[in-house]
This record gives C-alpha cells, structure tokens and sequence, in this order.
C-alpha cells in the first residue's frame, strides 16, 4: 500500500474530503525532526488533562514532587471532530481501535510558558488495523498548558492527583518508501 493511497483513505475516513491537501510537517527544532523518510499522514490536537501524582523524589525520599501519571485526552480533526484519543504509555487510539505506543526519543522546551515541552516520539507497538497501524514517529507540539503545579504536594499529600487543562497538536508519520525510477 502506498503512502498516498494511506493517506487519501484516512482523508476519507477522517471526513477529511477528498480535495484536502496533503498535511505539511510543523516548524520545530532540528532535534525534534523526524528522518527525511517519513511523511506526515495526519495532525490531530489533543485537549484535555495531564494527571499528576504527588511522590516522594526517586533522589530523597523526604521531599515529594508532583510526578505526570498519565495524559487523559480527546484527540481531534480540523474540524473539532473526535477521531480517537490519547492516554497513558503513551499511547494514542484512533476511533478504529488501531493504536499507536510511542517512546520519547527527544524533547524541547515549549515556546509558550507554562506548557508541556515539544516531544519527538518513535513508535514502540503498534495495534491493530487502520489509522494508526504504520505509524513511525509522532510529534507533540503547539503545546498550551499541562506544566505540573508548583505546590501542594508534600507528605500529607503523598499518593493524591491532580489534573492540568492542557492542548496539543500531534502529527502522526508513516514511512516514505522511495519510488523505482
């Protein structure tokens, strides 16, 4: 199956429309770019919570530091359509069932303050058929919000969660197998 082919089916399944141009890669640091290999075959923005757990310091057990659990999240189309959603490993699940486990290889600071860092992630798994089955690398990015708070987490409040309202854009990539000339 051709990239292209994958990516005007996902159109069509997405709602996308079949005269809908081919998604073009965000402007992010050098670090944070995929292999010239891959193609973007679809952006979706995630909106929702990122879960903290206060814990003590892995490094002194005396001090306690809010610890991200898990993201909990509805991951949409352009046109603020549901297509799946994202959750912890992470991973990210499109409304087919099919989903993708990613593994953060790189990571920059967000350019806005008080927003989770960009993130460069390889795909650890994969499962399923559809969307996401060739999935390679996906990026997080545009981020606004989602930091962990600066307080309220001590002793007394050891084991307890808190959630931060948070977005972000994902752009999900499959690899770009070169044509035969």
């Amino acid at each position: 199956m051709t990239v292209r082919f994958l990516a005007m089916s996902l159109i069509g399944l997405f709602g996308f429309g079949l005269a809908a141009a081919p998604v073009s890669p965000p402007e992010v640091p050098a670090n944070l770019k995929p292999p010239d290999t891959e193609v973007v075959l679809l952006k979706g923005q995630g909106q929702g919570q990122q879960i903290y757990k206060c814990s003590a310091r892995a490094d002194d057990a005396t001090h306690f530091e809010w610890v991200l659990e898990k993201p909990q999240a509805k991951l949409l189309n352009e046109q603020g359509q549901e297509i799946g959603k994202h959750y912890a490993g992470p991973t990210w699940e499109a409304s087919d069932g099919s989903s993708v486990v990613g593994q953060v290889l790189q990571r920059a600071d967000a350019p806005q303050v008080g927003a989770v860092p960009w993130l460069l992630l390889r795909a650890k798994s994969t499962q399923g058929t559809g969307t996401f089955e060739h999935v390679t690398y996906i990026q997080r990015v545009a981020t606004r919000g989602g930091v962990a708070p600066v307080g309220g987490c001590d002793k007394s409040h050891s084991g307890s969660e808190t959630s931060v309202d948070y977005q972000a854009d994902y752009y999900f990539y499959v690899s770009h197998a070169p044509t035969a000339p």
